[in-house]
């Protein structure tokens, strides 16, 4: 994003405050369910002050999650019909599957993008077009590897059907992975999403596929990092 101009007259910053407003753009904020995590190791840091290995142990296991839970400002394209990653990682598959049975789009297979993603990603989702929900639906499953193809189909995962304004569905659908083990999903039926908007959380390792109407033309291929609401991964027909 663009610096705001400085209004006439307004003070030069301190160098205090100009370290402080270059941390706070540097630092990514922590997404509020990351909050208890952190506080636990800070609260182990604190009670073990008297303890250097405590202290450190503690500090370093609250910068380590922190940077887990960050929560980075994106900005997404404004070109119309298009689907941006809904999550950062690596591109897993780029193929046609049935999407899931949960959301009642049909048997005929759709083109899908399945996108892996590490401890070191960033862990939020985000809405892949801009629309309104039409159905969310959690099923309970397995916790197999996220990166094998049989995930999709019985892992533990959260499916979200959105309608854009043009009547296209789009499917995403957050899969628990090996060490993860809690799928937060903050959208409900009849929720407006805007493109990009950030709607979920998956931790410590997943994936997350994203189902596109047929005749959709695929933009990217099986490696290739993405970048959450910013990389184009689909048009939409």
């Amino acid at each position: 994003m663009a610096r705001k101009p400085t209004p006439p007259g307004t003070p030069p910053p301190t160098s205090v405050e100009h370290v402080l407003e270059l941390v706070r753009k540097t630092i990514p904020p922590l997404h509020p369910a990351g909050i208890p995590f952190v506080a636990a190791p800070l609260a182990v840091a604190a009670l073990g002050r008297n303890r250097k290995w405590i202290r450190r142990a503690g500090l370093a296991s609250a910068a380590a999650t922190a940077g887990f839970f960050r929560h980075p400002h994106r900005v997404p394209p404004n070109r119309v019909g298009v689907v941006v990653a809904p999550a950062d990682g690596e591109v897993a598959l780029v193929d046609t599957a049935v999407p899931p049975a949960e959301l009642e789009m049909g048997t005929e297979p759709r083109p899908r993008v399945s996108i892996f993603l590490s401890v070191l990603d960033v862990h939020v989702q985000r809405s892949p077009v801009g629309g309104t929900v039409s159905k969310v639906v959690h099923r309970p499953g397995q916790f197999l590897s996220a990166d094998l193809a049989d995930a999709s189909e019985v892992n533990e995962r959260n499916s979200m059907l959105l309608e854009t304004r043009d009547g296209a569905d789009v499917a995403v659908v957050q899969i628990a992975g090996l060490l993860a083990r809690r799928i937060v999903c903050d959208a409900q039926v009849g929720d407006t999403l805007p493109i990009g908007d950030t709607y979920g959380l998956i931790r410590f390792g997943s994936r997350v596929d994203t189902y596109l109407p047929p005749g959709s033309t695929l933009l990217v291929e099986r490696g290739q990092k993405t970048i959450g609401a910013e990389t184009v991964i689909a048009q939409l027909p």
